[in-house]
């Protein structure tokens, strides 16, 4: 699969949101594959890692998140599931339950309901070791400052707000890619 003809297909070339987009994605990417890197025992696909890496916020532009340049209708925390519609749509199935499992340190039912988030009502963890290597490695970045590498502990608090659920999940990932 070509992700830069899919990225290109819905960011122009001279956006800023597409900037933000290339550059966190590829930011991510670059940590995931330094996991698969260091950790062979996991088995993990090296080159689906870096697509799904560097396409698992497709979706933003549909969001409605000023700070980054994204003017579209949705709320923020939709672009996960907005994302893997248009990677079902695109022909790739594998890479849309990335996009859809990556947001917090993924999302279950109880979370879902309890915060009425505006998403399907259905677990959306990562399951495979590529989706939770993603997960994890997109937890270090924002796409507000792009030029830092949040630290472990600072990871760790931004997604403590999706619930004690995932902070649990990402104190296993700091264990096992660490």
């Amino acid at each position: 699969m070509d992700y830069q003809k899919i990225i290109d297909k819905y960011y122009s070339e001279d956006s800023e949101l597409r900037h933000i987009l290339m550059v966190h994605s590829r930011m991510v990417a670059n940590k995931a594959l330094s996991i698969v890197d260091n950790h062979p025992e996991l088995g993990a696909d090296r080159q689906f890692v870096e697509e799904a890496a560097m396409l698992h916020d497709i979706g933003i532009f549909l969001t409605d998140a000023n700070g980054i340049q994204c003017f579209g209708d949705k709320p923020y925390i939709c672009h996960g599931t907005l994302g893997a519609d248009l990677m079902r749509k695109e022909g790739y199935p594998l890479h849309a339950l990335v996009c859809e499992r990556h947001t917090g340190a993924g999302l279950s039912i109880a979370d879902i309901e309890k915060q009425g988030l505006p998403v399907p009502h259905r677990d959306l963890l990562p399951i495979s070791i590529e989706e939770q290597i993603v997960c994890f490695a997109d937890k270090f970045y924002s796409k507000t400052h792009l030029d830092k590498e949040k630290s472990v502990e600072g990871a760790l608090r931004s997604i403590a707000k999706f619930g004690e659920e995932g902070a649990s999940r990402f104190t296993k990932w700091i264990e096992m890619f660490l």
